[in-house]
């Protein structure tokens, strides 16, 4: 009896504490419940679809609900505008001679390299990479599944750009931001066609500018690059980086990676400058690069203490070229450049990006610092050969002599001592491999003739039989003189 009496009395107790615990779990909900819609007094604001956004400041911000959600609006108004390149070389028979025929030494076999570009205008003009296409014999263009034949209009190896023209209308043309008001940690997409795929786009953000990591040729290489770390792979290189609006900020140009593949680290050629380029090369065939007559270097820890400077920002002049902008200004060696048209220059890179936005004949004012004193000087910006207008370098490019041939500008003509030259770039196999010329080698004089017209000396080289007589300056500026007989 006494057993059952306990049994009763413990069931009971049993309930009421169930029944307070019911209670007590219900109020601790409705009390968690309340502390979450009171977060925003704590930096947090709900969207309205329930996710929190952190803010700054005492007050709760609202974000506009598409840049919080994804890349989907970027990616289908980016996307239409990349296509696939393909570069087909090695298939000219007139490049080899019959011994490479018997003893199997380059006969010919085509080559094809792939990259990606990005449509710069409704009628064709496409933008991409110099490496994409360099010593290409034949470009396609492939957009929407439907290959068109592209014509080379110009490139540039400093910047790393070039354009190309296919034959059609109404393209869609991609829009174009802005790289300078890019800011880091800022959202892009890397957007590309490797393979023909069809358009890959990948997303990250603005990890740093004017980045410079020495991969540039040319003879006034340009490195301003923008870091990502969307990520970008083999196939990638000319395609368009692009911000949450999906305009074009950058042009997808390198990677820095030890295995080949991506692993972290993109580099872009910010839009500003390779918009800059383009539109150089199609109105007037070459980059009209504005020379301030001077070269400059980094400010090393080593070089602040020594000139007791209190930053590491800004440019150290290392050299005046005579008769140019700078010297013509007043500006000299260990001058410290700090601001270009009153906006600040952090390094070489910043330097050189400030430059690039401006033509032949535009009046800078700089400012410098000589003797830790501040300084300014107004100068004007001259060209490659050494006037302020627009100039026009010629050039020639031929398969059959498996090089580029253009005229040497100002600075070459100041360094060598020479009045005028035919240069050699873009060196692949070819005729003039054949005769022991090389890249970057200078030729002043063919047959006792001097060397002016690109074209007019390509022509006349890939025609001509008999008795050659070729002289020139190495890269190095050592002379040369040799004689051939060709057949």
């Amino acid at each position: 009896m006494l057993k059952n009496i306990v049994l009763v009395m413990v069931s009971f107790l049993a309930g009421i504490f169930g029944a307070w615990f019911f209670t007590f779990a219900i109020e601790n909900e409705a009390s968690l419940i309340s502390r979450e819609e009171q977060i925003p007094d704590i930096g947090l604001q709900t969207s309205n679809t329930g996710k929190f956004i952190p803010h700054s400041g005492e007050k709760p911000e609202f974000y506009p609900r598409a840049e919080l959600e994804s890349f989907i609006e970027a990616s289908e108004s980016s996307t239409h505008s990349v296509v696939f390149i393909k570069n087909f070389s090695g298939t000219d028979s007139r490049r080899y001679s019959i011994f490479d025929y018997f003893f199997g030494q380059g006969a010919p076999q085509q080559r094809v390299s792939t990259g990606s570009g990005v449509i710069f205008s409704e009628d064709g003009y496409i933008i991409t990479n110099n490496h994409v296409i360099d010593r290409a014999e034949t470009i396609e263009v492939v957009h929407k599944k439907r290959t068109y034949k592209a014509s080379l209009i110009g490139a540039d190896a400093n910047t790393d750009i070039a354009v190309l023209k296919i034959e059609a209308e109404d393209l869609p043309a991609i829009e174009i931001g802005s790289s300078r008001n890019l800011k880091i940690g800022e959202w892009v997409l890397a957007v590309g066609n490797p393979f023909n795929l069809t358009s890959t786009v990948t997303a990250g953000i603005v990890s740093a500018k004017e980045r410079q990591i020495n991969i540039m040729g040319g003879e006034f290489p340009l490195e301003s690059f923008i870091q990502t770390d969307a990520p970008i792979n083999p196939g990638n290189s000319g395609g368009a980086l692009v911000n949450v609006k999906g305009e074009l900020v950058g042009i997808n140009t390198a990677i820095l990676s030890r295995t080949g593949s991506y692993t972290g680290y993109g580099f872009a050629v910010p839009v500003d400058i390779a918009s800059k380029i383009a539109n150089d090369l199609i109105r007037f065939g070459e980059v009209q690069k504005a020379i301030p007559g001077l070269e400059v270097d980094e400010i090393t820890p080593e070089m602040a203490e020594q000139m007791e400077l209190n930053s590491l920002d800004g440019v150290i002049v290392s050299h005046v070229i005579r008769n140019g902008a700078a010297a013509n200004s007043g500006i000299r060696e260990n001058d410290v450049i700090v601001s270009i048209e009153g906006n600040p220059i952090s390094g070489k890179g910043s330097f050189e990006e400030a430059l690039s936005y401006y033509y032949p004949g535009d009046k800078i004012t700089v400012q410098y610092l000589r003797s830790n004193k501040p300084q300014k000087s107004e100068l004007t910006l001259q060209n490659l050969l050494g006037g302020t207008g627009v100039i026009k370098r010629t050039f020639y490019t031929s398969p059959l002599l498996g090089a580029k041939l253009e005229t040497i500008n100002a600075i070459e003509k100041d360094r060598f001592g020479i009045d005028s030259g035919i240069k050699i770039t873009g060196l692949t196999r070819g005729y003039l491999y054949d005769l022991g010329l090389g890249e970057g080698f200078i030729l002043t004089h063919v047959n006792d003739k001097i060397a002016e017209d690109p074209e007019e000396l390509g022509e006349f080289l890939e025609d001509y039989s008999g008795r050659l007589k070729i002289e020139g300056l190495t890269p190095g500026g050592r002379p040369f003189v040799q004689t051939y007989t060709i057949r």
